[in-house]
């Protein structure tokens, strides 16, 4: 086939055309892309180039009760150097004097820096690594160095700022301040008050532009941030520094010696329910103990013979006994169906008050007693016990509170030895905290309180929120029964058959339960059989100011393992401390009301201090300290024997002064 001159032009006008209309769909593009799709690409193409970056904001501290750093935060600086964009007259004039400034800061010689800057300007490296975790002295101290001094772009000098979070007290509460991290993912971790109050401490993050650069890293644009970052409020927590090391190195010693698994001992202050010390060890492979888990308020477990408090309570408040009623410890075993109730002392104690048996802590004796008195309707006592909130968790901040076991009739593991085993502490679960708060509960007249760990959180010196004593139950039973478990508690201490006699003290009065639970029980293994060693109580006994529970789990058994021989001393050590601590208040309720008596004392002895004795004076029935202050002020020398008035003196009255230099008194 041939082509004629028209076919040839009219394939040309095709191709033209087609040329055309393919540059009017180029065209159109372009305008499409720089109007309809502009924003869209020049975004993407920002993103290559530009980012927008996080700033984690400056978070706010966590203060003791007395203002002590319990958790700061401090800032960290990693200084870069961009080659780039320093000239080369400012660059040969500045880096022989940076590298001497940068050598005498950080201590390595002046030819290591010199060579890093140098390196840096040959390969044009615009990230070069000169310090890390410096402190905000140190950066303001390295800004003035030569070259640096002339700013991001003229100097090459990259700041790069992030924070970290430091406890000044170490290992001590670490467990308790705890911490809050973010995953990649945004999931919270939050452990101890830093997680509880992270919603106050964290503040608002800021935003800052960031300029990509060779080897996909980020250099910041300017001087300035976009959106400045907005620092977390401080929190004042109820924690007293010195209760804290205190109770810490109390529980310390005291796991060290009885070679304990772990273990954990709470103070709070009684009428607030400010938790003042909190302290959890655990035990390492190598023997040595670290806050490792927060025990005291997440760990739910038998609490053994402490829990015979509650039941007491339970079954007075039912009418079903009272402290003297007497039951038969038959010899120290019971039975009951096929299982066995034993007493930790051989043959028992025989016919005893029921009061007797909470201060020896007889196990038969609850048992038998609470099983017999509610057999036939045992949805009486679970319910007793419930309504006592002994199945409610305390609703703490602190994520991970341990939740209570507390069975009726009809439940899953309910059977007809619940009653029996519930009676002295088995069978049912509670956290440190949760007996504690109940044992509080009766040393303050029966109101149940939240325990608290927080008192208030401040911006500077501006509060913005305040936390007051929260009640959670006005009246856990009634007063007459408080009244009698508190001198059940006291005898515990104070009687010589008591459970916890070995822990009283002449300058300090306790009062508190020994609690031994089994641990371990159902295995037939006796190695693996362990022991729970508690004691919960108060002081002192007569004016309760602190609640305290210590509890330690498998102390070796070679050492020991019974409540008042492993936790007990833990106890009386951190209650003797805090109150050798603390300054004696007298409260006088009113001066104007006079005694007659003192009224008429203090004459007689102002009537003789008028003299001018020249005879050794009666001194006969005169109290001690009104003699002692007679005979120093007339230049006698005094010793004093017994307390009280004056029995006998050694010089006898009407003896010439002359030769006394020295009298001994005998009081009584």
């Amino acid at each position: 086939m041939s082509f004629t001159p028209k076919h040839i032009l009219i394939r040309l006008y095709l191709v033209a055309g087609g040329m055309f209309l393919f540059a009017l769909a180029v065209m159109f593009k372009m305008v499409n892309i720089q109007t309809a799709d502009g924003d869209k690409y020049r975004e993407l193409a920002l993103q290559r180039t530009e980012k927008m970056f996080t700033i984690e904001p400056t978070r706010g501290n966590l203060y003791s009760e007395d203002g002590s750093l319990l958790a700061t935060s401090v800032s960290r600086y990693t200084i870069r150097f961009d080659a780039v964009t320093v000239s080369a007259a400012n660059f040969e004039a500045g880096v022989g004097p940076l590298s001497s400034a940068l050598s005498e800061m950080l201590g390595k010689p002046v030819s290591h820096y010199e060579n890093i800057l140098r390196k840096a300007r040959a390969s044009k490296d615009r990230y070069a690594l000169i310090a890390r975790n410096l402190d905000y002295t140190q950066y303001k101290t390295i800004k003035e160095f030569p070259l640096f001094k002339l700013g991001p772009f003229k100097g090459g000098m990259i700041a790069e700022q992030k924070i970290v979070r430091e406890h000044p007290l170490g290992k001590i509460a670490e467990r308790s301040v705890g911490y809050e991290r973010f995953d990649e993912n945004g999931y919270a971790t939050r452990v101890g008050l830093e997680g509880a109050f992270g919603r106050y401490l964290r503040g608002i993050e800021g935003k800052r532009l960031k300029q990509k650069i060779a080897k996909g890293q980020w250099k910041p644009i300017g001087l300035d941030n976009i959106i400045e970052p907005q620092d977390g409020y401080d929190v004042i927590s109820t924690i007293d520094i010195n209760i804290q090391d205190i109770a810490h190195h109390a529980l310390l010693a005291q796991l060290e010696h009885y070679k304990a698994e772990h273990g954990s001992v709470i103070v709070m202050e009684t009428a607030t329910g400010e938790i003042k010390a909190i302290s959890n060890l655990g035990r390492t492979e190598q023997d040595t103990y670290y806050e490792r888990l927060n025990y005291a308020i997440g760990e739910s477990h038998e609490p053994g013979s402490t829990f015979k408090l509650m039941s007491l309570i339970a079954a007075m408040e039912d009418g079903k006994l009272d402290t003297g009623t007497v039951v038969d410890t038959e010899k120290g075993v019971w039975k009951i169906y096929d299982r066995v109730v034993r007493d930790s002392r051989r043959g028992g104690y025989g016919k005893i008050s029921v009061g007797k048996a909470f201060e020896v802590s007889s196990n038969t004796a609850f048992a038998k007693m609470i099983h017999e008195n509610y057999k036939n309707n045992p949805a009486e006592f679970t319910d007793r016990l419930r309504a006592m909130g002994l199945d409610k968790e305390l609703g703490m901040p602190i994520k991970g509170e341990g939740v209570p076991v507390l069975r009726s009739p009809g439940e899953k593991g309910w059977s007809g030895i619940s009653l029996a085993w519930m009676s002295h502490g088995y069978e049912v679960s509670l956290t440190p905290l949760q007996t504690l708060a109940f044992y509080n509960a009766i040393a303050n007249d029966g109101e149940l309180v939240r325990p608290r760990l927080i008192k208030e959180v401040r911006e500077w010196n501006r509060t913005v929120a305040r936390f007051e004593k929260e009640v959670l139950n006005p009246a856990i039973c009634s007063q007459e029964t408080v009244k009698k478990v508190q001198q059940l508690l006291r005898n515990v201490v104070a009687s010589p058959e008591g459970t916890g006699h070995g822990l009283e003290s002449p300058f300090l009065s306790l009062a508190g339960k020994t609690g031994t639970a089994q641990k371990n029980y159902a295995s037939r293994d006796p190695d693996k059989l362990g022991y729970i060693s508690t004691f919960a109580g108060y002081f002192p006994a007569d004016n309760p100011q602190y609640s305290c529970i210590v509890v330690i789990h498998e102390p070796d058994k070679s050492v020991g393992y019974y409540g008042a021989d492993v936790a007990g001393p833990v106890f009386n050590s951190v209650a003797s401390k805090i109150t050798s601590n603390k300054p004696v208040e007298t409260r006088l309720k009113s001066l104007a009301v006079a005694s007659a008596g003192l009224d008429l004392q203090y004459a007689g002895y102002y009537t003789l201090a008028q003299k001018q004795f020249e005879e050794v004076p009666d001194l006969e029935g005169m109290s001690g300290m009104d003699a002692v202050s007679l005979l120093e002020n007339l230049g006698v020398e005094v010793e004093i024997r017994g307390n009280g008035k004056v029995k006998k003196q050694s010089v006898s009255k009407g003896t010439d002064l002359k030769g006394v230099k020295k009298i001994i008194l005998e009081l009584s």
